[in-house]
């Protein structure tokens, strides 16, 4: 973990260890920090989530086939049928709404300061046309553990043997590398299945 500890390590020059007899980071070949450091950062980089601007207009035509809605209860829908992966923005949602209108594909009720959005005959017309399709959500909501998961998984991981690192014996730490290796075997084992 690169600018975490100070120079040298605890201790000494090498030393990670130092007042337990001292481990060496010139043993180890592959410094275990800076592995773990690298697979925490690889885990961390943001995922790329977002789905293409017509799917917002798909979205909306299909949740306006079942019932009419406001444009928070579009968000919150979209969020919750994706299952957390997908959640557009005010700013994405309510553009797309005014274009519908445009369209004359949904028309407008106001009622308490809040519009209210249901289909036109027309809307009706391409929502059925775009009902052929999957919902846009249902691609996103398969994705979601797949983008989430592993690296959740592998941050934490990586805490533990982190942990290890600054805490354990220098047996633990022979341990832990032979656990993360046999690891590490069994997930390229695992893509050798497919």
């Amino acid at each position: 973990m690169s600018g975490t500890f100070p120079n040298g390590g605890f201790g000494g020059r090498d030393s990670i260890f130092g007042g337990r007899g001292g481990f060496n980071v010139s043993d180890l070949g592959n410094n275990v920090f800076e592995a773990f450091d690298q697979l925490r950062s690889t885990f961390e980089q943001k995922v790329n989530t977002r789905v293409g601007r017509g799917d917002v207009r798909a979205a909306v035509l299909a949740l306006l086939a079942e019932q009419p809605m406001h444009g928070y209860q579009i968000i919150h829908e979209i969020d919750q049928r994706s299952g957390g992966s997908w959640k557009p923005s005010a700013g994405s949602v309510y553009p797309t709404l005014q274009l519908l209108s445009d369209e004359g594909l949904i028309s407008a009720q106001e009622s308490n300061g809040r519009k209210t959005y249901s289909l036109t005959e027309a809307g009706r017309a391409a929502a059925t046309e775009s009902g052929e399709k999957p919902a846009p959500w249902e691609g996103t909501s398969r994705d979601h553990s797949r983008v989430t998961a592993l690296p959740k998984a592998g941050v934490e991981l990586a805490q533990a043997a982190a942990q290890v690192g600054r805490s354990g014996s220098p047996e633990q730490v022979q341990q832990a590398v032979e656990i993360l290796d046999d690891a590490r075997r069994k997930l390229y084992a695992l893509l050798a299945q497919a």
